[in-house]
């Protein structure tokens, strides 16, 4: 819970506790599909036995400082599959509102950010093991207003893009400093 004056506290801790409603309700309703084909297809009560599905919610303050704090939260269910979902919150509460990677890296911020993304994804291409896409299959193009970062606490920001969205699965959630 997200503890500081004015409504943007409020907003986010409501926006943060419906996700979390969400992804109770969605696990349950998982959980009772698979039960029932388990079940259906010749599952055994001895069989199901001790079956659990786990559900994960966290959070990561990544910077804080006496107006700003930047954090992710990670919600995530597992059992026979996994599945994950992860927010990330960049607040100015000096101004009541979200950060942009535009109010951190300035005017430029989309060639800065662009720059320093296809220069770690062209260093990377040494390796024999770069998951990274080439652009025409949907690798790297731009970052946008949409792309999710956080700020690091030396300040630098950081540009995340989700598993499988510019890299191979294996690569994980694929994150760029923007130094």
């Amino acid at each position: 819970r997200l503890e500081a004056n004015g409504d943007l506290a409020k907003t986010v801790n409501a926006a943060i506790q419906e996700r979390v409603d969400f992804l109770m309700e969605h696990a349950k309703q998982d959980w009772a599909e698979y039960q029932d084909a388990f079940f259906s297809t010749g599952g055994t009560e001895e069989e199901w036995g001790d079956r659990e599905m786990d559900v994960f919610v966290g959070y990561e303050v990544k910077r804080q400082t006496d107006t700003q704090v930047s954090f992710v939260v990670t919600l995530s269910e597992g059992w026979i599959v996994s599945t994950e979902e992860i927010y990330y919150f960049n607040l100015d509460f000096a101004e009541g509102r979200n950060m942009t990677l535009q109010d951190v890296l300035g005017e430029n911020w989309v060639q800065i950010c662009n720059d320093a993304i296809q220069e770690q994804i062209d260093a990377s291409a040494d390796d024999d093991d770069s998951f990274f896409f080439p652009p025409d299959q949907g690798g790297f193009t731009t970052v946008d207003d949409t792309t999710t970062f956080y700020i690091r606490e030396d300040g630098v920001p950081v540009v995340t893009f989700p598993r499988y969205a510019i890299a191979a699965g294996a690569a994980g959630v694929v994150e760029f400093p923007i130094t």
